[in-house]
C-alpha cells in the first residue's frame, strides 16, 4: 500500500472554485485532468493545487453531467499522468484505495474492498449513473473526482458520491461508489478530443418526466424522439419499460440506465383519459 501510496498520491490534486473544492486526477501529460462534473459545477476557471503544494490556475475543457464526468486543463506544470487501469478486471473483493481530499485535508487516503460491480446509482442531481463500482472505502466530501486504485497503482475509478442512510440522515459508513475507469475513460477522452459527448453510448426515451400521484408522469416530449415516434405525448403516464415497473422517475431513470441505443422495449401507458395502453418503442443515444 505504502509504494502504491507514493505512485499516485502525486497524480491527486485539489481543485478548487467559488462554491467549494473536490479532487481530481492527471489524465495526461498535457495538463489534462479527469474530474466530476458536480464538482466543477458552473464554474469554468478554477484552482488546482498539486500534491507539491504548488498551484496553478485551471480552466474546464468540458463535462457530461449524464455520467457526472469533466475535464479540467492546468498548462506550465510538466505533470506526470496517472496510470487508468481496466475496471472490467475488477472483481468483488479485490483491495483498492480511494485518494483524494476529503474534507480539504489533502492527499487523504483510505483503504476497503470493491463491495459490488456494475451498480446503477441515482446521484441527489438526478442522474442515473450506470457501471458503478461499490466499494467500503470510505468517500467524503471532497474526495469527489479523485482514484480509486487498486494495488498495481492503477486507476480503477472515480470516487464520486456515498450512499445516505434513509433513517439516521447522513452517510451510510461502507458503502461509497465511484464512477469505473473504463467509463470514465470514454467520456474524458471525447471531452479533451472536443469539447463534447458525441458516443455517450447511453440511451434515452426523448422525454422529460415528472412524478405524480399517478407515476411518472410525461411532462414533453422532445419532437423526433424515440418516444414521440412511439405516440407517446404529455399527460401519458409510464407504467412499465420493458417489463419492468416504474413507479416513480429514479426507478424509470435506472430501467434506461441499463438499455444501450438501439434497443427495442415495450413502454406501459396510461394515458390523460385513463387508457392503459402498450407501445414499441426503439431507444436512440442520449446526446451530449
Amino acid at each position: 500500500m505504502v509504494a502504491v501510496i507514493k505512485k499516485v498520491n502525486p497524480d491527486v490534486v485539489l481543485i478548487e472554485t467559488d462554491a467549494g473544492l473536490g479532487s481530481g486526477v492527471i489524465y495526461d501529460n498535457k495538463g489534462d485532468i479527469v474530474t466530476n462534473a458536480h464538482v466543477v459545477g458552473t464554474s469554468t476557471s478554477f484552482k488546482v493545487t498539486l500534491s507539491n503544494g504548488k498551484s496553478y490556475p485551471g480552466t474546464l475543457v468540458g463535462k457530461y453531467q449524464p455520467d457526472d464526468i469533466a475535464v479540467v486543463r492546468i498548462s506550465g506544470a510538466g505533470l506526470t499522468a496517472a496510470t487508468f487501469g481496466d475496471s472490467s478486471k475488477l472483481e468483488v473483493g479485490d483491495m483498492v484505495l480511494a485518494m483524494g481530499n476529503p474534507l480539504g485535508l489533502q492527499s487523504s487516503v483510505t483503504e476497503g474492498i470493491v463491495s459490488a460491480l456494475s451498480r446503477q446509482v441515482s446521484e441527489p442531481t438526478g442522474n442515473t449513473l450506470p457501471d458503478v463500482i461499490q466499494t467500503s472505502a470510505a468517500i467524503n466530501p471532497g474526495n469527489s473526482g479523485g482514484a480509486l486504485v487498486n494495488l498495481q497503482g492503477e486507476v480503477v475509478g472515480v470516487p464520486t458520491l456515498a450512499a445516505t442512510d434513509p433513517q439516521l440522515g447522513g452517510s451510510a459508513p461502507g458503502i461509497g461508489f465511484a464512477i469505473s475507469s473504463n467509463r470514465a475513460k470514454v467520456i474524458a477522452d471525447q471531452l479533451i478530443a472536443t469539447g463534447t459527448v458525441t458516443n455517450s453510448g447511453r440511451a434515452r426515451l426523448g422525454v422529460q418526466i415528472t412524478d405524480s400521484a399517478q407515476g411518472v408522469l410525461v411532462a414533453q416530449v422532445t419532437p423526433g424522439g424515440p418516444a414521440a415516434k412511439a405516440g407517446i405525448v404529455a399527460g401519458d403516464v409510464i407504467l412499465a419499460v420493458g417489463g419492468q415497473s416504474t413507479p416513480d422517475s429514479a426507478t424509470l431513470l435506472s430501467v434506461v440506465s441499463k438499455l444501450r441505443p438501439g434497443d427495442t422495449v415495450q413502454v406501459q401507458l396510461q394515458t390523460s383519459s385513463g387508457t392503459k395502453t402498450t407501445v414499441t418503442l426503439t431507444v436512440d443515444q442520449l446526446p451530449g
